[in-house]
């Protein structure tokens, strides 16, 4: 592929919660109406979900996922096949990859950058997605991905401005610009709201990440583990469907967060109203997204942190969840009875 005709690609990162999802669906609003658009989300749960949370649900804008772990390290082998699928599939004029909250993106930077992918990409500016709030957290300042994650960006976006107090968005912003070499560009927005324009700025530099084995990422990209079977990793396989009143459920951990998922069998309603409140306050919880059949409509909801949204989707398939906590907080089966109490048949 000639130089003219590589296409257009940037990673989109944050911590979990900043709010990639919401940058991404405003990006995708500002689509040219001449382009065809991909988006390659990598989810650390094995349930996708995010197909249904994107804006832009046409042929031209696609959503592939890839769940079950960081593609810059447990599911670094899949990434390649997955990503040139997409590619050849699409044949987009963008795409976005979003990788997970607790992904090191240095690895990730080398593969589209390598003999592999860097003839078909031209990898533009890196944005990142920074609540302030996350700042402010001393575990999370500590963190080598939290840092990283900032110091390979070439953009960074300071959002959720309209709900932190602006001193500590000024000290949030004071920081990021010590960092060497500078930004393109630091901005202040909130909802995600961010410009194409920002997508395409010129200028990108070479940079370094401090922390560059956080991760493990020495093992071949290409190479699968041994000792990992392919239902272990990836996004599920439902070999066997669930039935009404036993969802399948799928857990995994790395022992600093623990995500598990729910897949629905799409003849179970639920009470909108009563799921969604309980959705919206249980605790704790890092992120939840979910779409559900309801007395009224399919919705989907979506969780960060303490903030919710709801909507009405097109998605019609089957009822799905998955929740991201820190560490074992929450007992699943105690999790998934309460889920199903809010069936319709479960409340009457």
């Amino acid at each position: 592929m000639s130089a003219l005709n590589r296409i257009r690609t940037n990673l989109i990162t944050g911590f979990l919660g900043t709010g990639k999802t919401t940058t991404i669906n405003a990006l995708i609003r500002q689509r040219p109406e001449a382009e065809r658009w991909a988006v390659f989300v990598n989810e650390y749960g094995l349930v996708p979900v995010d197909q249904v949370l994107y804006e832009g649900q046409d042929s031209e804008v696609e959503v592939a996922e890839l769940g079950g772990g960081c593609m810059c390290c447990s599911t670094a082998f899949l990434m390649p096949p997955l990503l040139a699928r997409l590619i050849r599939t699409v044949k987009p004029h963008r795409l976005l990859i979003e990788p997970t909250g607790v992904g090191h993106p240095a690895s990730l930077i080398d593969q589209l950058r390598g003999e592999h992918f860097g003839h078909l990409l031209d990898l533009g500016p890196t944005l990142c997605v920074v609540d302030p709030k996350d700042f402010a957290n001393p575990r999370l300042q500590s963190s080598p991905m939290f840092f990283d994650q900032i110091q390979m960006a070439d953009i960074v976006v300071i959002n959720w401005t309209d709900m932190r107090d602006p001193s500590l968005v000024r000290a949030c912003r004071d920081w990021i610009e010590q960092f060497d070499p500078p930004k393109l560009c630091v901005q202040e927005t909130n909802q995600g709201q961010v410009s194409l324009n920002w997508l395409d700025l010129e200028g990108a530099r070479i940079r370094l990440p401090q922390f560059p084995n956080a991760h493990d990422q020495t093992r071949n990209a290409f190479e699968p583990p041994g000792d990992q079977s392919e239902h272990e990793v990836g996004t599920v396989v439902l070999d066997d469907p669930p039935a009404p009143g036993h969802p399948r459920r799928f857990e995994n951990t790395d022992g600093l967060q623990s995500a598990c998922g729910w897949i629905l069998h799409p003849d179970e309603m639920f009470d909108r109203v009563a799921l969604f409140a309980f959705l919206s306050q249980v605790d704790p919880i890092l992120r939840l997204k979910g779409v559900f059949r309801c007395e009224d409509d399919w919705w989907s909801i979506n969780r960060v942190k303490d903030e919710t949204s709801t909507q009405q989707t097109t998605y019609r398939r089957d009822s799905r969840l998955e929740v991201i906590c820190d560490g074992e907080s929450l007992t699943w089966p105690e999790f998934e009875a309460r889920l199903l109490s809010y069936r319709i048949d479960a409340a009457q």
